[in-house]
């Protein structure tokens, strides 16, 4: 199958580790000009090597953080300059802090607002001229299984991740118009610093060794293992591609069968 990647101007978010670097390798495995996107640049730097030396195709980097408007911005304004424009954009963060709700007060809420919400919404603003111009483009909201499933102790996350997905299918409908088709998608255990950490968390809840609750977890995903980031990678890609062509407006989970709602 043609994805018909190659040489398009893709951003990625938050991508110097975790599920945002394995869609950017994925990416620039398919020939994209990549534009990765994170507060360190000294993590992007070596990140953009690695990925090079993975794929042969070394992608850019540019360095901010999601919660400045500016920065965004400016990050949609490098794509465009240095990769010939912006067909796909994947955004993508970090989770806010875990915790029950009487322990959460409005400087949380509002810190995990910026984060997970708007951050999203400034990316897409600053990208949808370049897309409308260039005729068509793909964007990708990152969220997680918790979408369809509530995850405990992630009062702030299972918040404002559902709030994505009403997000990604009305800009679907306003968007196709314009040849933009917008998906979400959510991770389940996936194998990052950010699960292993919830991972760490769970088993101190509970009383338990990591590598017991990592079992636990493990034996509870019907694939009987954690998703890899290159696993994810691959539907992002193929949602951001040509060969998606008529797939939009949907909330898709990337779990092994883990969730059990529909």
């Amino acid at each position: 199958m043609n994805l018909a990647l190659k040489n398009k101007g893709v951003l990625v978010l938050a991508s110097s580790g975790g599920i945002g670097r394995g869609v950017a390798t994925e990416f620039a495995r398919e020939g994209a000009r990549v534009m990765l996107f994170s507060r360190s640049k000294e993590k992007l730097e070596q990140t953009a090597k690695e990925i090079g030396e993975e794929t042969g195709n070394t992608p850019l980097f540019t360095a901010g953080d999601i919660t400045n408007s500016a920065d965004l911005e400016n990050a949609v304004r490098e794509t465009v300059t240095q990769c010939g424009g912006i067909w796909a954009l994947f955004n993508n963060t970090g989770g806010p802090p875990a915790g029950p709700f009487e322990q959460i007060d409005d400087a949380a809420w509002q810190s995990a607002f910026d984060l997970t919400m708007l951050g999203y919404v400034r990316a897409i603003r600053a990208a949808l001229p370049h897309m409308k111009a260039f005729g068509g483009g793909r964007i990708v909201n990152n969220t997680s299984v918790s979408t369809k499933q509530a995850i405990d102790s992630l009062l702030l996350s299972n918040t404002f991740r559902a709030g994505l997905v009403g997000l990604g299918k009305t800009l679907a409908r306003e968007l196709g118009p314009e040849q933009i088709l917008v998906n979400t998608v959510g991770p389940g255990r996936i194998d990052t610093e950010r699960v292993q950490q919830l991972d760490a968390l769970w088993a101190k809840q509970k009383g338990i060794s990591y590598q017991d609750q990592r079992k636990q977890a493990e034996g509870a995903i019907p694939l009987q293992r954690y998703g890899t980031s290159s696993d994810f990678g691959r539907t992002v890609v193929f949602l951001c591609s040509e060969a998606n062509a008529y797939l939009s407006g949907q909330n898709i989970l990337i779990d092994g069968a883990m969730v059990e709602a529909y």
